[in-house]
């Protein structure tokens, strides 16, 4: 054991050099140093450092020493109690490539629940999920079982009292449990609300702060999660006047009464999608059947999908483009559904490559972040006999594109089998119920390549007299979906021509009609019959280009400055946490006009060395803004604030520092 120790500290110690040089302290890394607090590894850091002990000790670390880890001693407790990596995942053979097609799909049902029943009524045992694992095949729900199990869910939660119209909150993994409750508070007449549950414990308290404006704002009737959460979220019924139930799916199938199915119509709220960083102002966007059923059909007009196809997935059910792009489009169009937990691609990126080799998967989907992830942090060795020919799209979305992991991916994985024109970079938001653009399909991605000053001065997307003099690049996402629109406008919504930067507008049958009780928001959103995106783009070709977000662009001296670009560049310098760094504007009230600030994360503690980061950041902001930031803060580990799927939130940021809270401990949400 003490070898052991010494091996996994020296690990530790090697890899936090690596990530965070110059940063680790002078007496190294402790077995009960804090891996979040003490050592400030994010999940990206984990993924990097429970890869290097596998690989060093030749274990395989169950997914829970991912997610509950708290110091180096619990890694080495769980490396202790491994067992060997005898499992080749490369070494197992494909399975199915998919199931018989049918011969239809429901076009004239007007809700989920009737895209449901009558698969269960015409195809009741054909496989709709299958559960990834990674030694065979795992558990299947046919879409006979997903009705009954949703209608054994439903019959509790009637029995407890559920009226149609209200919400019901889903804070549950990736399982069968969460499929079931999702329909079973459908056909309940409930609204579902999913939310995202903890990864970790450490992170409760922050959780359960957080969650708690989210049911107090959709007022909540009931909280399905699991069974060692039901204690502690039973804290938020103390602060929530309308949260009267908190079960566990269990519980709710335990009951024994008649189901009585309420009236549901095309119109009817199918559920609320929070979006990312609802905090204090949640902004609940309310989708309805009619809606979602619109962006799913025009989807799958776009790519062309049927029953014929197997989708791939990892992605968050709590997060629309895993709850709508790959369950509920496999729902209504019938292919297979192979899908793993969030948990599993992290621990071991690799995986999700080989669930679409092994599945001959012709979709999947993922944010930029996976890309890249895959691109630069998977072994030659892991990919070994490694073919995605079978891919015809892989969706890219959810954030930014990154034009460089485009194309990282399509080179590397172009080894393997992975066709460009498979590669399918596109635009959505939850206020147009997933989908807005798609590019053509098979064509792959599209570069387009600007002029700088151009573009920072007046928004001009043209072309550079010299490609080489700091040219910008943004990667096309494609033309409106079939019977939706979307146009460029200025300020005062005039119309703007094309490679002309300005703010993203769109309308079509699948746009939300506004935010659940907000109606500030709301009024923000609507701009007559058609809804503010908030994302700042341009058109050229009839093809959407974004360039950032609205509330994120800086204007200082006359200049536009795009905060991604300033922070991926600070975020390369030796001593800065990577992907923790947050630009933002703060008004001056002295000078009313914008300040330039910028926070950077580090566990540099050296007041020298601290002073060059400073001038090494300044450095970089003259370069690429001309000037430096008004103001630059080194920040310890754990201060810049991200959303669930790992965006800055730089407003959070910002209210923080202008309030002086930045590194203020919070108070307890008891």
């Amino acid at each position: 054991k003490e070898q052991a120790a010494a091996s996994l500290l020296k690990l530790v110690n090697a890899v936090m050099r690596e990530l965070y040089p110059g940063q680790i302290r002078t007496d190294g890394v402790g077995l009960d140093d804090s891996l979040h607090r003490d050592l400030g590894l994010d999940s990206l850091g984990r993924v990097e450092l429970i890869g290097r002990i596998e690989r060093e000790f030749d274990v395989s670390l169950p997914e829970r020493a991912f997610a509950q880890a708290e110091t180096p001693r619990d890694l080495l407790d769980s490396i202790l109690g491994a067992d060997s990596r005898s499992l080749d995942i490369a070494a197992l053979q494909p399975s199915e490539a998919g199931l018989e097609s049918v011969a239809a799909t429901p076009v004239d049902a007007g809700t989920l629940t009737e895209v449901l029943d009558w698969y269960a009524r015409y195809h009741p045992e054909r496989s709709h999920i299958r559960f990834y694992q990674d030694d065979g095949n795992g558990e299947v729900i046919t879409y006979g079982a997903l009705r009954q199990g949703a209608l054994d869910v439903a019959r509790g939660m009637q029995e407890r009292g559920l009226q149609p119209g209200e919400a019901v909150a889903l804070m549950l993994p990736t399982s069968s449990d969460y499929f079931f409750s999702f329909f079973g508070v459908l056909y309940a007449g409930g609204v579902p609300v999913p939310i995202y549950p903890p990864m970790r414990p450490s992170q409760l308290e922050d959780h359960l702060r957080r969650q708690s404006g989210i049911l107090r704002n959709c007022r909540a009737k009931m909280l399905i999660t699991v069974p060692e959460a039901k204690a502690l979220a039973r804290l938020l019924q103390s602060q929530l006047e309308s949260l009267q139930l908190v079960a566990t799916v269990a519980d709710l199938k335990a009951s024994q009464g008649e189901f009585q199915a309420p009236p549901r119509e095309a119109g009817d709220l199918a559920f609320i999608q929070y979006t990312s960083g609802s905090t204090g102002s949640p902004k609940g966007v309310m989708l309805t059947h009619a809606n979602l059923l619109a962006n799913i059909r025009a989807d799958g007009e776009a790519i062309r999908a049927d029953s014929s196809d197997v989708f791939v997935s990892w992605l968050p059910l709590y997060h629309d483009m895993g709850l709508i792009g790959a369950w509920l489009g496999s729902l209504y169009f019938a292919p297979l559904l192979v899908i793993m937990s969030p948990l599993l691609f992290l621990t071991r990126p690799a995986r999700w490559l080989w669930a679409m080799h092994r599945h001959r998967a012709t979709l999947s989907a993922a944010p930029n972040f996976a890309y890249e992830l895959c691109s630069q942090k998977i072994a030659d060795q892991d990919l070994h006999g490694l073919d995605l020919g079978c891919l015809r799209v892989a969706f890219n979305g959810a954030e930014s594109v990154s034009p460089d992991s485009v194309e990282l991916f399509c080179e590397r994985f172009g080894r393997y089998g992975f066709r460009r024109e498979a590669m399918f970079p596109v635009y959505g938001l939850a206020e147009c119920s997933l989908g807005v653009s798609f590019p053509p399909l098979g064509r792959g991605p599209h570069i387009d390549v600007v002029a700088r000053d151009p573009f920072l001065l007046d928004g001009r997307a043209l072309p550079p007299s010299d490609p080489e003099e700091g040219a910008l690049r943004f990667i096309a996402c494609g033309f409106p979906l079939p019977h939706h629109e979307v146009r460029i406008v200025d300020a005062v919504d005039h119309e703007l021509p094309e490679r002309q930067r300005g703010r993203l507008q769109f309308r079509g049958p699948s746009t939300t009609s506004g935010y659940f009780d907000n109606p500030e928001a709301t009024r923000e959103l609507l701009h007559g019959d058609w809804l503010d995106s908030g994302d700042l783009a341009y058109i050229a070709g009839g093809e959407v280009y974004i360039t950032g977000r609205v509330k994120d662009l800086i204007i200082r001296a006359g200049r536009n400055i795009f905060p991604d670009e300033l922070e991926g560049a600070v975020g390369e310098l030796d001593g800065i946490r990577r992907g923790r760094v947050a630009a933002f504007a703060s008004a001056d009230r002295r000078t009313a006009s914008e300040r330039l600030i910028l926070l950077a994360e580090t566990r540099e503690r050296d007041e020298t060395l601290r002073r060059e980061l400073t001038r090494q950041i300044n450095e970089v902001a003259t370069d690429l803004t001309g000037g430096p930031p008004d103001e630059v803060l080194l920040v310890p580990p754990d201060t810049v604030l991200k959303t669930s799927s790992g965006k800055i939130r730089r407003s959070a940021c910002r209210e923080l520092f202008e309030n002086g809270k930045l590194g203020k401990r919070k108070r307890a949400v008891w």
